[in-house]
């Protein structure tokens, strides 16, 4: 709690400012009688109560969150013309908001899901949004198909709750999550806080110098706490204990300043790479081997600061991967494509047209200056000014200077599959990640898996699933075969 919220504030008021002379009993008719509706300190209080809550989001809806710093610690400028990222030493304040995806807002964190790892650079040419996870793939190459399959992780329409059954077989009928699956159930599935997880912008970015030229680049966010995570009986003990196990540990942290750091690092493609890459670079359920492209440390990101209130700071903070700064753009990947609207259009319908205007979500480095007027919840910020562009009246203008380059297209309109490469299959990526578990780091994964594949009602299902598991790696295919088979006895 800050100093100023222990000063004593004077009088209780009204939302118009009247001071409340009494706030222990509503106006009645007499002693015992019934209330009146002049009363309107007791309505202005229900009907505040009953508006206090807007849409939780759809997915991500269980989040905590923290302001920090990114500092700057090698000079990328060979790469990228952003501001941010223009000279070693240089800071940025940071907003990071920690996620699970599938659970509703009054849901456990010890569950086995991805994290959202959504942060917000306030830079002085804008705010920067980078929307990740905690594993640099994703389930689904296409954002067609993110509203199918998010309608698995949820609850059913008849039944009300999760179903094995659609899970299974919506993710059997989509070999391509085979590899984002095979992290999910792995160890990592369930980190033991949000302090002790990776985080990864998963999508490929472009970056582009000040000599025009391209480059394609994924991020990587590498916990200084160390990797921790929880087996499946530790997380359930944990659930039922705590729901609130990571918000707390990550507020308790910065509270008693042990502020979460990580070490952020970038892989690099040149331009000219991607068409003959052996992975389609724009992919998002593929990643590039660190043997191709290495990784090469830039920054430091620390969380320092706890926000004040959860509801206006975390519940209400907006990120939309297409918020981007001059020297930063989007990759044709077409996750990503489809979430340059999505997320956007999400916070229109939750928070509302001005959900940018919130201190969370407004720049801090710079100030907005744009022609929106009026909506739910417009400030008046821009007073008497013109509301057009072009004007004679001193308005904002143009720069002429595209944020990004733009990219070479080619071919006919249509509903095409994402280009294949040369080792462009769903089953050899998850394949390799098995493979470079240890022993028990297997079995674990069999088990997870072997546990919810045997929840599901039909034999075909439960084939298909293992099926994908079997082409990634014969042993794990033979090995999970025999676990389901066990538990389905």
């Amino acid at each position: 709690m800050t100093q100023e919220a222990l000063v004593t504030q004077g009088p209780l008021t009204t939302e118009t400012g009247a001071p409340v002379a009494d706030n222990q009993n509503s106006e009645t008719a007499g002693a015992g009688g019934p209330v009146l509706v002049q009363d309107q300190l007791l309505l202005e209080k229900l009907a505040h109560f009953n508006r206090e809550r807007i849409p939780e989001r759809i997915v991500h809806a269980r989040g905590a969150g923290a302001y920090g710093t990114f500092t700057l610690t090698r000079d990328v400028s060979q790469w990228t013309r952003a501001k941010f990222l223009s000279e070693v030493g240089k800071q940025t304040e940071t907003f990071l908001r920690f996620s699970t995806v599938a659970g509703n807002l009054g849901s456990a964190d010890a569950v086995r899901d991805p994290r959202g790892f959504a942060l917000k650079f306030y830079t002085e040419e804008g705010n920067y949004d980078l929307v990740g996870n905690n594993t640099p793939v994703f389930f689904i190459k296409d954002a067609i198909k993110f509203p199918d399959f998010i309608h698995t992780q949820k609850r059913d329409p008849y039944t009300g709750s999760q179903e094995a059954d659609n899970v299974w077989d919506f993710w059997g009928l989509s070999p391509e999550s085979t590899h984002q699956v095979t992290w999910l159930f792995g160890d990592r599935g369930i980190p033991a806080t949000f302090r002790h997880m990776n985080g990864y912008g998963s999508h490929t970015y472009q970056w582009n110098n000040a000599d025009g030229e391209v480059f394609w680049v994924k991020y990587h966010f590498k916990t200084d706490q160390g990797i921790k995570n929880l087996t499946t009986d530790e997380a359930n003990r944990l659930s039922g204990v705590d729901p609130d196990s990571h918000q707390r540990d990550l507020r308790e942290s910065i509270e008693r300043g042990d502020f979460p750091s990580w070490t952020v690092q970038i892989q690099v493609m040149p331009a000219a790479d991607a068409a003959t890459y052996r992975f389609n670079p724009f992919d998002l359920t593929k990643v590039w081997p660190h043997e191709d492209y290495p990784p090469i440390e830039i920054g430091k990101l620390e969380l320092n600061r706890n926000p004040e209130n959860i509801f206006a700071e975390v519940e209400q903070s907006a990120f939309s991967p297409a918020n981007f700064v001059p020297g930063i753009g989007p990759s044709p990947d077409k996750m990503l494509q489809g979430r340059l609207f999505a997320y956007g259009d999400a916070h229109r319908y939750r928070v509302g047209i001005n959900a940018d205007h919130l201190p969370v979500n407004r720049p801090h480095a710079v100030e907005a200056n744009t022609n929106y007027r009026d909506g739910v919840l417009y400030d008046g910020r821009h007073k008497g000014t013109k509301n057009y562009e072009p004007n004679s009246f001193g308005g904002p203008f143009q720069t002429d200077q595209q944020l990004w380059k733009s990219t070479q297209v080619s071919g006919v309109t249509g509903n095409h599959p994402a280009p294949s490469h040369a080792e462009d299959n769903d089953f050899v990526q998850p394949g390799n990640l098995y493979r470079q578990m240890n022993e028990d780091e297997k079995g674990r994964l069999i088990e997870n898996l072997a546990g919810f594949i045997s929840q599901v009602s039909r034999d075909d299902i439960a084939e298909r699933a293992v099926n994908n598991f079997r082409q990634a790696d014969g042993d794990l295919g033979k090995r999970l075969e025999a676990a389901v088979q066990a538990l389905r006895a």
